[in-house]
């Protein structure tokens, strides 16, 4: 079951990715992984319909960067007294998860620089280090938007409205957004 979510997961992600864009998104079937095994919680998947609290005992959260975790938090703590749960849909993801995406998206879009626009290769993606989290749901997006740099969060990609990273000291200034996750 954990596979067919990550596989409706990532359909789902690039759907929502190329309508960001402004372009027609691909028509995706039942996607076949290019690796060898489809990873698990253990590698970082968060189930697509039941994003992560910022306390729960997944790898996906313990992983990540204690400056990103502990900046979420204190940012999910002034974002309640608004009404809004920050909530996380992506956080530490193992290599062989980030390849598995990666491949995915390169299966989908037909190369690998097609591909980078929407998923970053193992090497480059920040989730593989911990220092990346994709926000869910809209309201917390939009409140971290407007309320990030206060905790030193920023929106990284123009594309991408839920991929947080912890960019400017608290306070600071946000740098300016890449276009996609190929810059």
């Amino acid at each position: 079951m954990l596979v067919g979510v990550a596989i409706a997961s990532l359909a789902a992600l690039i759907g929502v990715l190329a309508g960001v864009a402004g372009i027609a998104g691909p028509s995706v079937s039942p996607l076949v992984p290019l690796v060898s095994s489809t990873p698990g919680t253990a590698d970082g998947v968060i189930p697509a319909d039941a994003p992560a609290s910022l306390d729960a005992a997944l790898p996906a959260i313990s992983r990540l960067d204690p400056a990103l975790l502990s900046a979420l938090r204190a940012a999910n703590a002034d974002a309640r007294r608004d009404g809004i749960e920050i909530r996380i849909a992506s956080g530490w993801r193992s290599i062989p998860y980030q390849r598995w995406l990666f491949d995915q998206a390169v299966k989908t879009y037909g190369s690998a620089e097609a591909a980078g626009r929407y998923v970053a290769s193992p090497q480059a993606s920040a989730h593989v280090t911990g220092k990346a989290a994709d926000v869910a749901p809209v309201d917390a997006q939009l409140w971290l938007q407007a309320h990030g740099s206060a905790y030193g969060l920023c929106q990284i990609y123009a594309n991408e409205r839920w991929h947080f990273e912890r960019a400017t000291t608290p306070g600071g200034v946000c740098p300016a957004m890449r276009r996609d996750a190929s810059e």
